[in-house]
């Protein structure tokens, strides 16, 4: 696998850490030091970042590890294994971050759906954005959200795909909604990805849930 060069764009430490000790839930220890070993990334091995807020997980790596898990699965494996683990990133760790506490309270609780997800939504961009150099926003149109990743560490670096490769994303999304919404299901749809050539990756969220 040709190495992605690297972004000076950084995933905090404890994030990157959380996604590794996803994917081993996933796919086993064995199974994360394959991917890793393609990717290119073999100091990893046993040694995954510390769990502190510090960025220093460069954008290019994370996309690495995004591209093994597609070449050694192929589209369609690597893609259920890496929304697999997003959701199991998100349940195990990004639901603790800090600008999230208030939508676990007792008052956000008791909110209608539509309003949880308008202050949910922006609050876990907010996460990103804060605690990384991957800026989010979201807008809000009649039928759906936006959620927009303007610098992604999913696919950075890859400008050939022929379709969406950012499944960590998706899963991250589809578990914070599940959980911000209070156990709905959501589709989630990327309709741009940047390695597919587009300026931005936008994930449609529909409104209404799907269970």
């Amino acid at each position: 696998m040709e190495p992605i060069p690297k972004s000076g764009l950084y995933y905090s430490n404890k994030m990157s850490r959380l996604t590794l000790e996803a994917l081993e839930g996933v796919m086993g220890k064995n199974g994360v030091n394959a991917i890793l070993n393609l990717a290119n990334l073999k100091h990893l091995i046993d040694h995954y970042p510390s769990d502190n807020l510090d960025r220093e997980f460069d954008f290019a790596d994370f996309s690495a590890i995004n591209q093994a898990l597609e070449e050694m699965y192929g589209p369609r494996g690597g893609r259920g294994l890496a929304l697999r683990a997003g959701r199991a990133g998100f349940f195990g760790g990004l639901r603790n971050f800090g600008a999230l506490a208030g939508v676990g309270d007792l008052a956000f609780k008791v909110l209608p759906l539509q309003a949880k997800l308008r202050i949910g939504l922006p609050a876990m961009a907010k996460i990103f954005s804060q605690t990384s150099d991957q800026y989010s926003t979201v807008e809000e149109r009649d039928h759906d959200f936006v959620y927009t990743i303007h610098k992604c560490p999913c696919c950075y670096g890859r400008h050939h795909s022929d379709k969406p490769t950012c499944f960590m994303a998706v899963g991250v999304l589809k578990e914070g909604l599940k959980w911000v919404s209070g156990g709905n299901e959501f589709r989630v749809d990327e309709a741009h990805c940047i390695a597919m050539g587009d300026q931005v990756c936008d994930f449609v969220i529909m409104k209404n849930p799907i269970s």
